[in-house]
């Protein structure tokens, strides 16, 4: 009979309102099975959360941050995540600036003021093999559309990788049955092979954007950071907003700079503690 594992502690986070629990795996390795991570995940019986992170040990990084889904997928990189693990970081050294390697790459975290992180997203990747799509499209406006044919109900989104794959569509329609349905269409759409993450951006000014989002394997969340960054960019190559925006989503607000001399994407957020604990898996 195999003996249970110890507990391990663990702090759990939001960054707008998108949760996570968060395990400091520096000095003990944190290896959870898909099961095992859905079971914590369950809002019902477990922890509930929409990503669980391990902070990990990196040669050439203050760390690594390793992404679980909910579904208890690996995923390649979490936008709010990072200002969490950020901050935390931070808080352990006393820096006000720290490197996070992840599988979509290397991003730098900065303090932004009292619970804020401010993050170097890279530049947006906007060629179709780096979305990926399983098809050569111009990825302003690709070949997709919801509904019938001569009246689709949105049509043409924007597709960009901020580490992971995103479509934005551009749409006022927002509520939940919709946003819902629809990004569970497309979640898994043939034109993306490893998956996507659907936005619906409602652009409400030049420098604000309303935006929800239906993460690839974990649903409708109250805020996707990577999503804000794609938002920002399918926007403005489109010519709907400037190359800084307000991205408000339903946890709070972002504030999002595609910076046109460097060509980063700059994440701007709150963070925020709510409790700690321990897991037993």
């Amino acid at each position: 009979m195999t003996a249970p594992s110890s507990p391990r502690a663990f702090v759990k986070m939001n960054g707008a309102g998108n949760d996570f629990v968060v395990v400091n795996a520096l000095d003990r390795p944190f290896a959870p099975g898909p099961e095992a991570v859905r079971a914590l995940g369950d809002r019902k019986t477990g922890e509930g959360f929409d990503q669980l992170i391990a902070i990990e040990p990196s040669e050439t990084a203050d760390a690594f941050m390793r992404v679980w889904n909910a579904d208890g997928g690996t995923v390649e990189t979490c936008g709010n995540a990072l200002r969490c693990v950020g901050w935390m970081l931070m808080q352990a050294s006393g820096a006000e600036k720290v490197t996070i390697d992840t599988l979509g790459g290397r991003t730098i975290a900065q303090n932004a003021g009292p619970n804020r992180i401010t993050v170097d997203m890279g530049p947006p990747k906007l060629d179709w093999r780096e979305i990926p799509l399983a098809e050569e499209m111009d990825t302003r406006g690709i070949e997709l559309q919801v509904g019938p044919i001569d009246d689709p109900v949105v049509h043409t989104p924007g597709a960009v990788s901020m580490g992971n794959p995103h479509v934005v569509f551009f749409t006022d329609r927002l509520d939940d049955a919709f946003v819902v349905g629809t990004g569970s269409l497309i979640e898994h759409h043939p034109l993306f092979p490893e998956g996507v993450n659907v936005g619906f951006a409602h652009v409400l000014a030049p420098d604000r954007i309303r935006l929800r989002v239906f993460e690839r394997g974990a649903g409708l969340t109250r805020a996707c950071g990577t999503g804000a960054c794609a938002a920002l960019v399918a926007c403005a190559r489109r010519g709907l907003t400037e190359r800084k925006a307000t991205v408000i989503v339903d946890g709070g607000e972002l504030v999002i700079d595609w910076d046109e001399e460097t060509g980063h994407v700059f994440m701007t957020g709150p963070v925020e503690v709510e409790r700690t604990g321990s897991l037993s898996l």
